[in-house]
């Protein structure tokens, strides 16, 4: 089992989620962060820490949002770790954790 980053963090990029892994698992690419399930240790640290749910356990995704079980997977290695809080990238498809 791995956490997985999904669909709510495309365009958002909060790195809360990354500043609280104790092992690093967070890769930072362009317009989302993706989680390696390679290094994820399953602690759940990261999930309260995402204002907009975008983390998940890989096996409470469901239907179409599996795929972002292999995207995680795939995307992750290309991408440097990111371990420290950035400014929030918050672009066009962001969801805005403000508005419910």
């Amino acid at each position: 089992m791995a956490y997985v980053v999904t669909q709510n963090c495309l365009d958002c990029k909060y790195t809360s989620c990354a500043v609280v892994c104790p092992v690093q698992a967070f890769r930072e690419g362009p317009d989302m962060l993706y989680i390696d399930p390679e290094v994820c240790i399953d602690c759940n640290a990261c999930v309260p820490e995402c204002p907009v749910e975008a983390i998940f356990p890989d096996y409470e995704l469901a239907g179409e949002e599996r795929k972002w079980i292999q995207i995680n997977k795939e995307e992750s290695p290309k991408y440097p770790m990111i371990e420290i809080k950035k400014r929030a990238l918050k672009g066009s498809r962001c969801v805005d954790p403000t508005k419910e």
